[in-house]
């Protein structure tokens, strides 16, 4: 199981998404309308099959509201789900977890979606031996929490930031002159545990980067014949990763072509929201 994100990182996320929804009122409706000793039992509930994430953003943000709530989890996270199955129950003040439901609801779908997601990319190839990883195409501000999700679904993390690897990319390449001498400079700044690699367009670009040893090389909207004949002149000195329209319906044919990784902005920028729903029990 993976563990949950350190309540450090996920607070002031957390905080964002309950003072978006709150605003400078708070929840006028149930003030209203719901007496402050009512206390309700709840079950989280999945509408449609899907993996499951989002549970620690959701309790924190539960927790924030009211300390007192009590949440017990019967699918936790990376669990694979069916329509109808409850994820977890929230006991407490009606008040309270009225407050804190849009959007734990929103933490729980909006992630779920992202594991669901890359779990069936993960499922289209499986026993293969090639890592299906996210890039940096994630939803501004909650980038840990859908890195996780897409870890959840079975998939990679690939780089998390501009600082804990050098992806050298098209545009770098030109500002720098080359490809020799793009890698030249990584080689030269690079600390002794950072990894290098390149992003390459064509075949020919791939032969210039090889005799540099790059850690790993991304191989941007290669045709799969060119994947192809990537792996066969890489022979191994390098983790070559295909990346650039990457679908469910090609994901599988990519994969034979014997690369390392596919990375697939898709997983986070495009994923759907898994359909999820509080019930009062």
């Amino acid at each position: 199981m993976l563990p949950p994100l350190p309540d450090v990182v996920i607070e002031p996320i957390v905080k964002l998404a309950l003072a978006e929804d709150l605003g400078a009122a708070g929840d006028v409706t149930t003030d209203a309308l719901i007496d402050p000793d009512t206390q309700g039992h709840w079950a989280l509930r999945a509408r449609e099959a899907g993996v499951v994430a989002g549970l620690d953003a959701a309790i924190l943000a539960g927790a924030m509201i009211d300390p007192d709530l009590v949440f017990t989890v019967l699918a936790p996270d990376g669990a694979r789900i069916k329509a109808g199955d409850t994820i977890m129950e929230i006991e407490g003040a009606a008040r309270s977890v009225l407050m804190a439901e849009r959007t734990m609801l929103n933490f729980v779908g909006r992630l779920s979606g992202i594991a669901t997601l890359t779990r069936v990319y993960v499922d289209a190839v499986a026993g293969m031996g090639v890592i299906i990883a996210s890039t940096r195409k994630t939803t501004p501000g909650l980038r840990a929490l859908e890195k996780r999700a897409v870890r959840l679904g079975g998939g990679g993390a690939h780089r998390y930031g501009l600082d804990d690897a050098m992806l050298i990319k098209d545009n770098h390449i030109a500002a720098a002159g080359s490809v020799s001498l793009a890698l030249q400079r990584a080689r030269e700044a690079a600390a002794h545990l950072t990894c290098i690699e390149i992003e390459v367009d064509n075949l020919d670009q791939l032969r210039e980067a090889l005799p540099h040893a790059p850690s790993a090389i991304l191989l941007d909207n290669f045709s799969q014949a060119d994947l192809r004949a990537a792996v066969k002149l890489a022979k191994g000195q390098a983790l070559l990763e295909a990346s650039g329209g990457i679908t469910i319906e090609n994901v599988f044919a990519v994969a034979e072509t014997g690369v390392d990784v596919i990375s697939i902005g898709a997983l986070t920028h495009s994923a759907r929201s898994l359909d999820v729903g509080l019930d009062a029990i």
